[in-house]
């Protein structure tokens, strides 16, 4: 039986997931797995489990910025700020469901992604991500049709149910194996699992979900 796919669950919002993604390839191919890029509404996740993105608290939406260029840095990725942030990454999101094969689905979030955090472009209107299809190599008049039927939208509302009871609460998120790995952060962690060698035991994680609650915040 072939291993279980890198489920990569992505919203073009997030720089952290810009710069997971262009490790996850490199990182797929080492492990012999299969990268599958899942688009995800970062806002509905949000939504879903009554919290807030970075970007909505001003000292955090600071730190986001300084943190993300200094990773960019160490991992000698282009970095460029996007025209506006927060921005609406609805449509992206959807012409990326709307492509069925895997390796095209591929091609196509490194695109996006290169567009909006590498050089900085918008990726927001049907123009702005025409051209960055067009740019690929796909028939952005087709995608951008797919992009706007009903099955397309359940698709990406679909995707993001799914990663919720998967016990996504953000992006990036990885699912492989019945794990959920958060964050640009946790990619060794995921090396780690991958090779065998995860630190954590399931007595270690049966305490910790067991473990009583004295405190809570009012």
């Amino acid at each position: 039986m072939a291993p279980s796919p890198l489920r990569f669950c992505l919203d073009y919002l997030s720089p952290y997931a810009y710069l997971a993604w262009l490790r996850m390839p490199a990182l797929a191919a080492r492990h012999g797995r299969t990268l599958e890029p899942v688009p995800v509404l970062l806002a509905g996740l949000l939504n879903a489990v009554g919290s807030v993105g970075p970007a909505e608290i001003p000292a955090k939406r600071i730190y986001v910025f300084k943190q993300t260029f200094r990773i960019a840095h160490e991992q000698g990725a282009p970095f460029t700020l996007p025209p506006s942030h927060p921005f609406n990454p609805l449509l992206s999101l959807r012409v990326t469901a709307a492509v069925d094969d895997v390796e095209a689905r591929t091609k196509l979030v490194t695109a996006l992604y290169s567009a909006a955090w590498g050089e900085g472009r918008g990726i927001e209107t049907p123009e702005q991500v025409g051209a960055v299809l067009d740019a690929a190599g796909f028939d952005a008049k087709a995608l951008l049709a797919r992009a706007a039927t009903q099955e397309v939208k359940d698709r990406v509302r679909k995707n993001t149910d799914e990663a919720l009871a998967q016990g996504t609460f953000g992006v990036p998120s990885v699912l492989v194996d019945g794990e959920m790995f958060w964050g640009v952060d946790s990619l060794g962690h995921l090396e780690r699992y991958l090779e065998g060698r995860d630190p954590l035991t399931p007595e270690a994680l049966a305490r910790w979900q067991h473990l009583p609650s004295t405190a809570s915040r009012r």
